[in-house]
């Protein structure tokens, strides 16, 4: 197979080997290696900020699995942590083969070579890896950024906001659309982020209540995307936007789900907690001077 030291992959999945996933050798079961990797690949279409059903709708179609091929060097036991190793190391004119390692600390397990076929998903025949795809794939492989941060104006970026408020406040948190939108916003500084294909994937936006103050609010992640720093990003956009205006500090309104998220960003706690559309917050706080 192909060359998989470790220091060849730039995107690795971690996981722990779970009771279910051993046999009567008290070792990992062979077919879940397997699904080991499948479950790295959709991860990888995360770093990628790729939502996978959305993306492929976008492309007109889809990838099914040519040939999966695994070798052996050594077994995962219960309660190891393993780093799944993947890498796009070849993209023909249909299909594309993905190489993955399976390492436990610094030992090499497993190996494998996934080869995937972009398909018509109503015919299954296959047909030319889209031009964006390959970009996005040779992309992120050889070290580029795979998101678009524009901060900006409601005029300038209000479609984008809206589509991923709508998708997470309206139609997931079932908040009342008279609820989510406001005036504010055409007066608000506003943050998107975009993918390498051109989609809205996340977005914030700041307000100033009193001067030297920052609030930040309608933070919002691609469901799918989620974990995977795009929220992160957003946040870090508004707080060097707010930074560069004068402001003292930032504030919001967290939800209580998302508390430890901002926690890790720096902000902290302020007041008891209250409920906001029906969703419990906190008030929490940072400190930019």
């Amino acid at each position: 197979m192909t060359d998989t030291a470790r220091q060849q992959f730039r995107f690795v999945h971690r996981l722990r080997v779970r009771w279910a996933e051993v046999d009567m050798q008290k070792i990992v079961f062979n077919a879940h290696y397997l699904m080991y990797f499948d479950t790295a690949i959709t991860d990888y279409w995360r770093a990628l900020a790729l939502p996978y059903e959305a993306t492929f709708v976008a492309l007109q179609g889809d990838l099914y699995v040519k040939k999966a091929t695994l070798e052996f060097h050594a077994s995962a036991r219960l309660d190891d942590q393993l780093d799944v190793a993947l890498k796009c190391s070849r993209i023909g004119s249909s299909s594309m083969l993905f190489t993955g390692a399976i390492f436990r600390g610094e030992e090499h397990l497993i190996s494998c070579e996934l080869v995937y076929v972009f398909a018509d998903p109503v015919t299954q025949t296959s047909r030319p890896v889209p031009t964006s795809l390959r970009d996005i794939l040779l992309g992120y492989e050889a070290g580029q950024t795979m998101m678009e941060v524009a901060v900006g104006d409601w005029q300038a970026l209000g479609e984008g906001a809206r589509t991923v408020r709508g998708e997470v406040f309206v139609q997931e948190q079932q908040i009342p659309i008279e609820m989510e939108q406001d005036a504010a916003d055409e007066t608000a500084l506003h943050v998107l982020i975009r993918n390498r294909l051109g989609l809205a994937v996340a977005t914030g936006r700041l307000l100033q209540p009193a001067p030297g103050v920052g609030q930040i609010g309608r933070l919002a992640v691609n469901r799918v995307l989620r974990g995977s720093n795009l929220g992160r990003a957003a946040l870090q956009a508004l707080m060097a936007a707010a930074a560069q205006r004068g402001d003292l500090e930032v504030m919001l309104h967290a939800q209580s789900s998302a508390q430890g998220f901002y926690a890790a960003q720096g902000f902290v706690p302020r007041g008891p907690s209250f409920v906001e559309a029906g969703i419990s917050h906190i008030e929490m706080v940072r400190t930019l001077q």
